[in-house]
């Protein structure tokens, strides 16, 4: 496929035996095997970011030169989920000189790539599914990953990264109706009678939810499924005990429906949470019923074979089901655990490895297809422990309201760590999301992001939790839709300052956060911004004080934007609108 208005290509690779007997041994297969050669001016640079691990440094960019005789590979983490690890991250951006090209790799399993230099001036690039070594028998079909390219001219990274933005806006983030993902605040709810009361709670407090997200639980009195008696039971995760996907009516004896209908009538959307691939407890429903479907192996369970068609035809006229009869805005898929790659290769033979793994993702981006042309209103939510399967061919489909399980304010370096989560992923993804658990400024504002959300509403954290869903709604839309320039160094140093801009140009308006930390000694920041008109005047509000300012264009980009934070840590949000043109 070649795109009319982007410099980008893709393309897919299917192989299929049309024969009466088994093909030959195919191996090595891979999507991309190509060669680039740069002139002597300068080196091959190799840009991109690490995947998800839920630690502080997750999505921490990196840059990367590539001499000669060098070798860079990457691969996710040994689980078969697509963005998993300091390794895993799928898109990379290689610069050469007089310009570059974006590459993503579209695989919601384990993939490998390679950089690989010669003494002179080529760089050898592969990418595909990390080990195929198979025979395909009469009529069998695989496919290699999703390969995409972008190809950019110049010097500028950031202006590159924001022609990938525009594209993935543009192309890639998931339409509903006709209309791509909108920014959204979220609260966590458990779907009963007695959260119509926590809801009406955030109502009254002037905090407008747009999704009620009913998430797993934890023990057996908050889980949503019958549990039985599971192995993980005693554990305090009664949740891991998955297989049975039906309500528990002991709890729920009318079923969802009564609160998402009673949500929907005050203009919001319900989220049920889901980890069909996983059966973590023999004795559930999948585990007694059939368990020809599954693939014995993973950490915390079996794993439900997608690629078996029968098994996939379940699972979708189930979950369709559910979807249909309790009310069901937005599907949310996890995946926990070690992850499916051990399962994959336990049931591959010598001459057919490889194979589990590549049926099944056919059969898990065809589950995804089906359950969402059956309704064509459901949004879908990637998660794997995480943001630790966010592909190009998963962002198609689904959106991350959760980048990270990083989040807890126990977590050490919590609030800096996220920080760089968005200093680093908004490069890659405008739409991204996160819940925050702390009710100060300097932290709640490290988590604005186009999904926000915070909860526990009580009276003593109310003013809060109001101020912050009302600065996120208006900076919200901005950071998904606007151009995004990091206006300091990456860092989670206490003694730094850390600062970003997101600008619209085609509204006139955009927004800058910045950040001083505990440490730092420095009172102001001045920033350079990006992407304004330079023959106009910008209306600029600082959301912590009152009135606004007018400044030129030209003024904000040559002479920058002056931040002062008093307080260690602060943070400043700082609004501007184009008013007039000089």
């Amino acid at each position: 496929m070649e795109y009319a208005d982007y410099p980008v290509i893709e393309w897919t690779v299917y192989f299929k035996n049309t024969g009466t007997g088994d093909t030959p041994i195919l191996e090595g297969i891979q999507g991309l095997d190509t060669w680039f050669e740069r002139d002597a001016a300068s080196e091959f640079v190799l840009h991109g970011i690490k995947g998800d691990s839920c630690t502080a440094d997750s999505y921490e960019p990196y840059r990367l030169t590539l001499g000669a005789n060098a070798v860079k590979t990457f691969a996710p983490a040994a689980s078969g989920k697509s963005s998993d690890g300091p390794d895993g991250w799928p898109y990379y951006n290689l610069q050469m000189p007089g310009g570059g090209v974006i590459l993503a790799v579209g695989w919601p399993g384990q993939w490998s790539s390679s950089f690989m230099r010669d003494g002179k001036a080529g760089l050898r690039i592969k990418a595909g599914q990390e080990l195929t070594h198979l025979r395909l028998r009469p009529g069998e079909e695989i496919r290699t990953p999703l390969i995409a390219m972008m190809f950019w001219r110049g010097s500028e990274i950031v202006r590159a990264q924001n022609l990938w933005r525009r594209w993935y806006l543009a192309h890639n983030l998931p339409q509903v109706n006709g209309r791509p993902q909108q920014a959204i605040a979220q609260i966590q709810v458990y779907g009963s009678e007695q959260d119509k009361a926590y809801v009406d709670s955030f109502l009254q407090a002037g905090i407008k939810p747009d999704i009620c997200w009913r998430d797993a639980g934890g023990d057996a009195s908050t889980v949503w499924f019958p549990t039985g008696k599971g192995p993980f039971q005693d554990a305090g995760a009664a949740w891991l005990n998955s297989g049975t996907w039906e309500i528990d009516t002991t709890k729920y004896p009318n079923g969802f429906r009564p609160f998402s209908d009673w949500i929907h009538a005050r203009g919001m959307q319900f989220v049920l949470w889901f980890e069909p691939e996983r059966v973590g407890d023999p004795d559930s429903w999948l585990g007694k019923t059939h368990p020809e479907w599954l693939l014995p192996g993973t950490s915390h369970g079996a794993l439900l074979d997608e690629g078996n068609p029968v098994a996939r035809q379940w699972l979708t006229d189930h979950v369709d089901g559910m979807v249909k009869s309790q009310g069901i805005d937005w599907y949310r898929e996890d995946m926990n655990g070690g992850g499916p790659l051990p399962a994959w290769r336990r049931h591959d033979a010598s001459d057919r490895q490889g194979i589990t793994e590549n049926f099944y993702v056919q059969g898990h981006l065809s589950f995804w297809d089906e359950l969402r042309h059956r309704n064509p209103g459901l949004r879908v939510d990637s998660c794997a422990s995480g943001g630790r399967r966010n592909d190009l061919e998963t962002m198609r489909r689904a959106v991350p309201l959760l980048r990270s399980v990083f989040q807890l304010p126990s977590m050490p370096g919590v609030v800096e760590g996220n920080q760089g989560h968005t200093y680093g992923l908004s490069s890659w993804l405008p739409f991204q999301g996160t819940g925050v658990y702390s009710y100060d400024a300097y932290s709640y504002r490290s988590f604005y992001l186009p999904s926000f959300g915070m909860g526990r509403l009580t009276p003593e954290n109310s003013t809060a939790q109001r101020k912050a869903y009302a600065e996120c709604r208006n900076v919200a839309p901005i950071m998904l839709q606007g151009d995004y320039y990091p206006k300091t160094p990456y860092s989670r140093q206490l003694d730094q300052w850390m600062g970003w801009q997101f600008n619209r140009p085609e509204q006139g308006d955009g927004m800058v956060q910045a950040f001083r930390r505990a440490n730092c000694a420095e009172a102001t920041i001045t920033l350079r911004l990006s992407g304004l008109d330079p023959a106009a005047w910008y209306e600029i509000t600082n959301c912590d004080a009152q009135g606004s300012t007018k400044v030129s264009g030209k003024e904000l980009m040559e002479t920058g934007l002056t931040v002062e934070i008093k307080d260690k840590p602060g943070a400043a949000v700082v609004l501007y609108r184009q008013a007039t043109r000089l």
